[in-house]
């Protein structure tokens, strides 16, 4: 309704239907049903129209000076908040994951605040998902797609996921490699209390498989799974986002070339029916162009 209301304002102002539609970037057709429909919820007449002229009725005059202070205030605020959205300075306020942004996103975090210091980055992490709306924040990174329609969500990467052990251990183990689930089933494994399962396929065949695992240690946090398989305590599955570093020193390696888990998909998410500001547009640009860059896709 306030929409009709301003609208009935320009109108007032410019004195006629197609000054006001010419004003609002608007058809007039729509500038004359949106008065039409004002007119019919107050159910009185606020306009007399001619094919030039519109004049205020005695009505219309005592609606126009009711509503054309708050009028003249919503444009002048919408008008800052388009301004803001549209600078690179102010704040903006993202909730990531933790092990996600002190490992991986690390040095982008790092390099995103340097570059753009007037950027004033709030930056909430959390393994557990936060609520985006208690929070008030602009953009959430999750790993996995979200289900809920209130959140408009884009794809920013994919990393796939491998069975991996450190050196020494697989020569304490006396293995070059993992080919079957069978030998699998034989070392010794570490994991999450997130995951019961594992869903492998074997990647010459396309076979897919559902792996239960006996887990000798079980934590709820991936870091420590990794911490444990880097010295030498197990195998475990786990994301290439999550042991990029340690794939490149060669503290853990691929045990099982022929077998992938299901990838893990990174996203943005924000709340629907609001605009992105330009800081959290150069936010997402940026993380894409991040992870795009540093999180290729290999088979081993």
């Amino acid at each position: 309704m306030l929409d009709d209301i301003r609208v009935f304002v320009h109108i007032a102002q410019q004195g006629g239907l197609g000054a006001a539609a010419q004003l609002l970037s608007l058809p007039p057709a729509t500038v004359t049903r949106r008065l039409q429909r004002l007119e019919q919820h107050l159910n009185c007449k606020l306009l007399n129209r001619s094919a030039r002229h519109c004049q205020l009725t005695q009505q219309g005059e005592v609606y126009y000076h009711a509503y054309v202070d708050l009028v003249a205030q919503f444009e002048h605020t919408k008008h800052r908040l388009n301004e803001a959205n549209a600078s690179l300075t102010g704040q903006l306020k993202v909730l990531a994951p933790m092990n996600f942004s002190h490992g991986f996103l690390k040095p982008f975090w790092l390099h995103f605040t340097r570059t753009y210091p007037q950027v004033a980055l709030q930056l909430e992490l959390s393994n557990d998902k936060q609520d985006m709306v208690n929070t008030q924040a602009d953009m959430a990174i999750r790993i996995g797609p979200q289900h809920d329609s209130a959140f408009m969500q884009q794809r920013l990467g994919e990393s796939d996921t491998l069975l991996v052990a450190s050196p020494e251990f697989m020569q304490r183990q006396n293995c070059e490699e993992v080919n079957t689930l069978e030998q699998l089933r034989t070392l010794p494994l570490i994991g999450t209390t997130l995951r019961k399962s594992w869903q492998l396929t074997h990647l010459p065949s396309k076979r897919r498989h559902k792996f239960v695992p006996r887990f000798m240690h079980q934590f709820n946090d991936t870091g420590f799974v990794k911490y444990l398989a880097c010295n030498g305590q197990g195998a475990a599955l786990l994301p290439r986002f999550e042991i990029i570093d340690e794939l490149q020193r060669n503290e853990l390696k691929c045990i099982a070339p022929n077998w992938r888990s299901e990838p893990r998909t990174i996203y943005a998410l924000w709340p629907s029916g609001r605009l992105l500001s330009r800081r959290a547009q150069l936010l997402k640009q940026q993380l894409n162009e991040f992870i795009a860059t540093h999180l290729p896709s290999e088979n081993g």
